[in-house]
């Protein structure tokens, strides 16, 4: 399986904070049977002030640590970039992170604050791809917009974004609601790929496998291959 979206490199944001946790956490992810992970810090200016030339060296350092420590994960650099005036200014400056390509475009893990969807986000949509960048949503059913109105998010899925549904809500450890959100989105068709926003093995693992076999049993083997798999796949270049 393929995870488009976790926390992994150590101490940049409010996942793995240490060198051990980082690759406990990596070996989880293989044990869970994650060959390959898209790592993807969060990119929040004020919070944390990640960029693209700011986290390869941290990349870099996380991708030797991981041979020297025989974790066979095929990682890649990318970023949960926060809607923000001040993130999007960093696309001018070549300094925001992808996380791989879809359809032509550069496909940008895209988070909106938790309590509702903003003002004018729809107008991101529109600026980014004028530039060659497609958002994916990161986690739409977390939003309490989209928790209390599913279709608070289809203006997005018409205008060409992808949305990535967290494995934890799919197996309903955010509790009922948010699994009834990702029920809702994952019933109508609208959802690209399930990812874990792993961040640490406490609180937050890697739990693709469990969710994959909870969308097997609702919606068949083909969705689950299709969200795990192909999909992810395709966005970052592994045939399926």
């Amino acid at each position: 399986m393929i995870d488009l979206h976790c926390h992994y490199l150590p101490a940049v944001d409010d996942g793995a904070q240490t060198t051990v946790e980082a690759v406990e956490l990596a070996r989880a992810s293989v044990a869970n049977g994650i060959t390959h992970a898209v790592l993807t810090p969060h990119v929040n200016p004020g919070r944390y002030e990640n960029t693209l030339s700011s986290l390869k060296p941290h990349f870099e350092a996380f991708q030797k640590l991981l041979q020297s420590a025989q974790v066979p994960l095929t990682t890649c650099l990318g970023g949960e970039v926060r809607l923000s005036a001040e993130s999007l200014a960093l696309l001018e400056e070549n300094e925001l992170p992808s996380i791989g390509d879809w359809d032509g475009y550069k496909v940008v893990l895209l988070e909106f604050p938790a309590g509702q969807i903003p003002v004018g986000a729809i107008n991101v949509v529109g600026y980014l791809r004028a530039r060659g960048m497609l958002p994916m949503i990161a986690h739409p059913e977390r939003n309490k917009d989209v928790m209390r109105n599913y279709r608070k998010i289809e203006p997005f899925v018409k205008e060409g974004c992808l949305l990535q549904i967290t494995a934890a809500s799919v197996c309903g450890i955010f509790g009922d609601l948010i699994r009834l959100s990702a029920e809702h989105l994952l019933g109508i068709g609208w959802v690209t790929v399930i990812a874990t926003d792993a961040h640490s093995l406490e609180y937050r693992p890697p739990m693709l496998a469990e969710a994959r076999a909870v969308i097997r049993q609702r919606y068949g083997n083909a969705a689950a291959a299709l969200l795990t798999e192909g999909n992810p796949g395709s966005i970052v270049g592994i045939a399926s």
